[in-house]
């Protein structure tokens, strides 16, 4: 019984610090980052929509929002990625309103795009998912302002 204990403690020593990297298994994991910011950010223009001037800028923002997270995913999986794994957003709710919170999350997706890629197979597709996340900025910008135009 002793040594069932013993193995089994060995065991999970040996495991335990394999588990907290077990989502990380690449040189990149702000891919995961980035995907949950990226959706939670279309979530605040998707599903709180503004007024009809507002409206392009959102319209604009998520169609660049979801031709991003198609880039990331894929840079994600050439990254050796489990895409099923969800990490809590990063961005923080500091700025008041749903079009302030979607900057935000696309700033901080922007950020951990941004960071050095060694894969080549991968490289491209992050390039091109930080152009996306720029043009969604830009987009849920402009909603930005024309909200603050309306008001």
């Amino acid at each position: 019984m002793k040594l069932k204990l013993s193995a089994a403690a060995a065991l999970l020593a040996v495991f335990l610090p394999l588990a907290a990297h077990a989502d990380l298994p690449g040189s990149h994991p702000e891919y995961l980052h980035a995907l949950t910011d990226l959706r939670d950010a279309r979530w605040n223009l998707e599903h709180r929509p503004g007024n009809a001037a507002v409206s392009a800028g959102e319209d604009t923002a998520i169609v660049e929002i979801d031709r991003a997270i198609d880039e990331v995913k894929h840079a994600a999986v050439e990254d050796g990625k489990n895409l099923y794994v969800h990490p809590q957003e990063d961005a923080r709710l500091n700025n008041a309103g749903r079009l302030h919170h979607a900057v935000e999350l696309l700033e901080k997706a922007r950020n951990d795009l941004a960071r050095e890629e060694d894969n080549p197979e991968a490289r491209s597709l992050k390039h091109r998912a930080v152009e996306h996340v720029e043009r969604a900025i830009e987009g849920a910008k402009q909603a930005l302002r024309s909200a603050e135009k309306g008001m």
